[in-house]
């Protein structure tokens, strides 16, 4: 009994009596797609499914003429002078980004389409749900906060935008204040939620979801900006199976110099059984049809799109979840194992800032992480939890808190076994990280031939170069990091790290570097 202009995002199964055919025989038919939750009609069913082109051309060629510093995601490359200025160092120290350049570059600036060319072809559902965006915030840069939502209001739909909502997760930056509130009283749709104390991004993330009125909720990170025609094959999937969630293809926004690139063409998402991300390579079957959403075991967390409806018949997060980590497993998990399915729209792209470095610190909480990590595995991951265990002795003893109402709601919508998650979903996951770890082919240190040196990786972080140094075998005086491992999957880390050799570009000249293990040699 809901009024004309209400929806209902079940799967609806139609019934015609045609006269027309013998014995009065009933045709039933299945429908998915968003539709009016009256007496369906088969008029209704040829409007609804129609398929329209959402490319907004005035505004592409308005983009295209554009001409400035950073138009098009060139970026833009720091003078002497800009290095020279005070300021330059303390806003990269304040943000892991070079915050100084964000502040000359247009807030409406353009960006290149950098999607397949498939993509610039395809039409997508005329009827589409509208969509309230969240974005937690936390001593976000202003200006490349307010770049974040410029581009959301440029590039999307107005007729499929409900609503920008940000949630200040208890800022002490004071441009985030008073300065925000004026920029955005000039904006449409856009408001901000204020909490009084810092909750962490799962936590804002519902605080928003509970005030978002679109039919589906879209999370996003407050450093990004959405490419052309990003919303319909975002949300399409959805408006088709409300149990269906999407997430974009995450394009990087340089930190140095803030230009847009692709990161690849795509990948699944996965994990190891330390709970990194990792990401598995694409089927043979994308590259037939490389502008058709596919399917994801693993979302990475920062950006998707989920109905409401779904969102909150799997409980929303699991509240029991502290500051972040943990939660794009949860939710992942969730959607599969309780009769849903994640996709990912090669033709919905997004760009994100990945910071060099998290300048705000964190909570100092008991591990939080691992407690998170201990609560998704607890609940959802039955006897393959046991793998995570033995690699991580501590959270096998870790008390994960109550999970009662978790394994309740696991009961209720009677969700699969995380066996069938694996055999079925995440099928190929054990063939790039086996749950029992194979021995290296080799390890030790590497020593050179020509001289006493040996190579000593010296503890460094990720993105860093090494050398040679006096072999630690030799001189028990000196410290270092010289014992390596040659693994299984024909690469070369320090013993004990996630970390490998690689280098930073195709380049025979390119100095190597530890960079997070891929599994791709």
């Amino acid at each position: 009994n809901l009024s004309e202009n209400e929806y209902d995002f079940t799967d609806i199964e139609v019934e015609e009596d045609d006269t027309k055919q013998s014995n009065n025989e009933i045709i039933n038919r299945t429908i998915r797609t968003r539709i009016h939750s009256q007496i369906f009609r088969e008029e209704l069913v040829e409007k609804t499914l129609k398929k329209i082109d959402w490319h907004d051309y005035k505004l592409i060629a308005r983009e295209n003429a554009r001409t400035g510093l950073g138009e098009g995601g060139s970026g833009v490359e720091p003078s002497s002078q800009d290095r020279n200025n005070p300021e330059f160092e303390r806003l990269y120290r304040v943000n892991g980004f070079n915050a100084f350049i964000s502040n000359k570059i247009s807030l409406d600036s353009s960006i290149k389409d950098i999607r397949h060319p498939d993509c610039k072809k395809r039409l997508y559902l005329a009827e589409l749900p509208t969509v309230s965006i969240i974005i937690p915030v936390h001593e976000e840069h202003l200006t490349t906060l307010i770049r974040s939502i410029h581009s959301i209001l440029n590039r999307t739909p107005a007729k499929l935008l409900e609503e920008i909502i940000l949630v200040d997760d208890n800022s002490n930056k004071d441009e985030l204040k008073k300065a925000l509130d004026v920029h955005i009283s000039n904006l449409t749709k856009t408001r901000v939620i204020r909490l009084h104390k810092r909750q962490g991004l799962i936590r804002a993330r519902l605080a928003g979801a509970r005030k978002a009125k679109g039919d589906i909720l879209i999370f996003f990170d407050s450093h990004i900006e959405v490419n052309i025609n990003w919303l319909p094959p975002l949300i399409e999937p959805i408006a088709l199976n409300y149990k269906t969630s999407v997430c974009p293809f995450i394009d990087i926004i340089k930190w140095e110099n803030f230009a847009y690139i692709a990161q690849d063409e795509g990948a699944r998402g996965a994990f190891d059984w330390n709970m990194y991300y990792k990401r598995l390579p694409l089927l043979s079957t994308h590259a037939e049809n490389p502008s058709e959403p596919f399917d994801n075991p693993v979302m990475a967390g920062g950006l998707f799109a989920i109905s409401k409806k779904w969102f909150w018949e799997l409980g929303g997060y699991d509240e029991g979840l502290e500051i972040w980590g943990g939660e794009q497993y949860e939710i992942s998990f969730k959607i599969w194992q309780c009769g849903g399915r994640l996709v990912n729209a090669p033709c919905s792209r997004v760009g994100h800032i990945y910071r060099e470095f998290n300048p705000h610190g964190g909570f100092i909480f008991n591990n939080y992480i691992s407690k998170n990590h201990k609560r998704v595995a607890a609940v959802w991951m039955d006897e393959y939890a046991e793998y995570i265990y033995k690699r991580d002795t501590h959270m096998k003893n870790l008390n994960p808190g109550n999970i009662q109402k978790q394994l309740e709601l696991r009961k209720k919508l009677e969700c699969k076994s995380f066996k069938w998650f694996m055999e079925n979903v995440a099928y190929d996951l054990v063939q790039y990280y086996p749950p029992v770890a194979l021995p290296p082919y080799a390890e030790g240190e590497i020593r050179s031939m020509a001289t006493p040196l040996c190579i000593d990786s010296k503890y460094a972080k990720e993105h860093s170069t090494f050398g040679l140094n006096r072999c630690l075998r030799d001189h028990r005086d000196l410290s270092g990091e010289q014992q390596f491992e040659l693994t299984w999957r024909q690469d070369i880390r320090p013993h004990g790290r996630e970390l490998c050799f690689d280098v930073p570009k195709q380049d025979k000249r390119a100095p190597i570097v530890l960079f997070t293990c891929h599994g791709n040699s």
